[in-house]
């Protein structure tokens, strides 16, 4: 079964847990410079990229992330993140880079030279769930197989 696509991009919802709302209020709001939305005593909207992620609190939440190899990368799974402009990404990088974000994998090109050549970078937020963004110099490579 074919999912048909929509006639223009739609935002995607993602809700998940965190440990401290105070804690992914400034790594997602100011860190990452997401404007806040609506808010109750334990979730906050955060619009990342024109997308909704909801923080839910779970103070007992501990991440538990596996790893899959991936072109010679140990890829934390779960993970999630947006696929940005190559200059979008850039930026994000330098933003990262200057606040020491402790990447899992830095920001790097994966696939060089391949089909779905593309930059990329991993990193955590404050309660441990894996984030990964990036970018390709031509979007039409986002689903290429050959």
């Amino acid at each position: 079964m074919n999912i048909e696509p929509q006639p223009s991009l739609r935002p995607f919802h993602l809700a998940f847990p965190v440990h401290d709302l105070d804690a992914a209020r400034a790594f997602y709001g100011e860190l990452m410079g997401c404007e806040e939305g609506r808010s109750d005593r334990c979730w906050i909207d955060f619009n990342l990229f024109g997308h909704q992620i909801v923080t839910h609190l779970d103070e007992n939440f501990t991440a538990r992330p596996m790893v899959n190899p991936v072109d010679g990368e140990q890829v934390p799974v779960p993970h999630f993140g947006v696929v940005l402009t190559m200059s979008a990404w850039q930026a994000l990088a330098d933003r990262l880079a200057a606040a020491n974000i402790d990447f899992v994998i830095p920001p790097t090109i994966r696939f060089e030279g391949q089909v779905g050549e593309q930059a990329t970078m991993f990193f955590c937020d404050p309660s441990g769930n894996a984030l990964e963004f990036k970018a390709f110099a031509s979007d039409d490579q986002l689903f290429a197989k050959d």
